[in-house]
């Protein structure tokens, strides 16, 4: 049976050991993570994790989603449409140009993909372009002719179009607030 991707945004607590205890539900229940991006929000004590994953079907995502949302320092979990969301990655890529003849084909190439050169030595060119993953792996496609030296993606960080945000309430009030509910 095919894998289907699946982009989940997740909100957290930002703090120490967060992340492995989202990574360790993931590990538990037999899924890798195909791609992992997390930054601080507006509000600087949380936490946005964009997750993606592969599953054979909706529904065991889920489940995995419920698990997510039992977990202390998790705020909010949304399974992302990918037709309704704005999904993008930033890909930072050192390319082989030791001759102008290279260099030139290079920056030919970047230009139609809208990236930029961000460093130039005479060795070596770097090019940024933040796009879908299949934009930044035509780029990669035909710049591997001329040698990578050096790569790194950020992974997938995506966001619902219109006015649909992740603060929708999926969590009852005050569920894990112990404070309030021990006497």
């Amino acid at each position: 049976m095919e894998r289907l991707r699946y982009t989940l945004a997740v909100l957290v607590d930002n703090e120490a050991g967060v992340l492995s205890q989202v990574s360790r539900l993931f590990a538990r229940k037999g899924y890798n993570i195909e791609s992992l991006a997390v930054g601080t929000t507006d509000d600087p004590a949380v936490s946005r994790m964009t997750i993606e994953v592969l599953a054979e079907a909706e529904p065991q995502i889920r489940l995995l989603v419920n698990q997510l949302r039992k977990l202390f320092p998790v705020h909010t979990v949304k399974l992302l449409d990918q037709a309704h969301s704005v999904r993008r990655e930033l890909l930072l890529v050192k390319v082989a140009a030791e001759t102008p003849e290279a260099r030139n084909e290079i920056i030919q190439l970047a230009n139609v993909f809208r990236a930029n050169i961000i460093d130039v030595t005479p060795e070596a060119l770097t090019i940024a372009v933040i796009g879908e993953e299949g934009k930044n792996d035509a780029l990669m496609n035909l710049i591997e002719l001329h040698g990578i030296k050096e790569l790194a993606r950020t992974g997938v960080i995506a966001l619902e179009r219109g006015a649909a945000t992740i603060d929708e309430d999926t969590k009852v009030k005050d569920e894990f607030d112990y404070g309030k509910n021990v006497r």
